[in-house]
């Protein structure tokens, strides 16, 4: 089973469950956890093979994964902790695999925070995928994700998101890293569902004014689907969440506090 964390709160039984990105880690949500669990249950996880989440023999013999499998380790914990239904919250890879999630238990969803969401891949991301998966398995792990890293973050305001997501793909074994990069292949026929498909389930998209990859396509989502809404934070690329902390915290908060399930 994945590591997690939970923070238990004392009266609220609402739950709200962090989802990070490729290449990150549960510490990525250090900036969101005293605020949130003032008024939630918190549960914190580490996705396979990511954090403290190291990699397990299965994994080790099948090299196949899947958005389906990797939402099903986040179920499992779910599940193990009994939780009814939680608000969810992700950040870059980590909306997909919500939004997946969403799809296949949508029970599990009272709803959705997508911060620096993808929804689609354009030109550039497109080209950049297709580098990457040639150069994969011959190149360094970290040279790959630190370009990657500043072709999605490069302005210098960016720079304390980059770092943070350099120094946590490290932990990362170079097979990890192409299997997880091996997700780029099933990613275009999922966005194109996601995009078509209005789940019925508040969403709330909160994205960089700077994030100047996935933001159009964001823009483009929220005017077709009725249940969803978009915040845009200035001064602020791909990952909101550490680039500005308050203004994230506070919007999410009032927004979960605004429904009633």
């Amino acid at each position: 089973m994945l590591n997690y964390y939970s923070y238990p709160h004392t009266t609220s039984r609402e739950w709200v469950t962090f989802v990070h990105g490729a290449g990150g880690s549960s510490s990525i949500w250090f900036k969101q956890v005293r605020d949130f669990k003032k008024y939630f249950n918190i549960l914190i996880l580490d996705l396979r093979g990511h954090g403290d989440s190291q990699p397990t023999l299965k994994d080790t013999f099948n090299s196949k994964y899947t958005f389906d499998s990797i939402t099903q380790d986040i179920v499992e914990v779910i599940d193990f902790l009994e939780i009814k239904k939680s608000h969810f919250i992700g950040i870059s890879l980590g909306t997909i695999l919500i939004r997946n999630l969403a799809e296949k238990r949508p029970e599990l969803v009272g709803s959705m925070i997508m911060g620096g969401a993808i929804i689609k891949m354009n030109f550039r991301s497109q080209v950049l995928m297709k580098v990457g998966n040639v150069f994969k398995s011959v190149v360094p792990y970290m040279l790959l994700y630190k370009l990657f890293a500043f072709i999605i973050m490069p302005k210098k305001n960016h720079k304390t998101s980059r770092s943070l997501f350099v120094q946590e793909a490290k932990k990362l074994y170079q097979k990890e890293f192409v299997r997880w990069f091996k997700l780029t292949s099933e990613i275009n026929p999922l966005l194109r569902f996601f995009r078509t498909k209005d789940i019925k389930i508040p969403t709330l998209y909160i994205m960089g004014a700077e994030d100047h990859l996935f933001l159009p396509s964001i823009k483009n989502i929220v005017s077709k689907h009725v249940t969803s809404s978009l915040l845009i934070i200035d001064n602020c690329g791909h990952v909101v969440n550490v680039e500005q902390p308050e203004t994230f915290n506070n919007e999410t908060i009032n927004f979960i506090t605004s429904l009633k399930y």
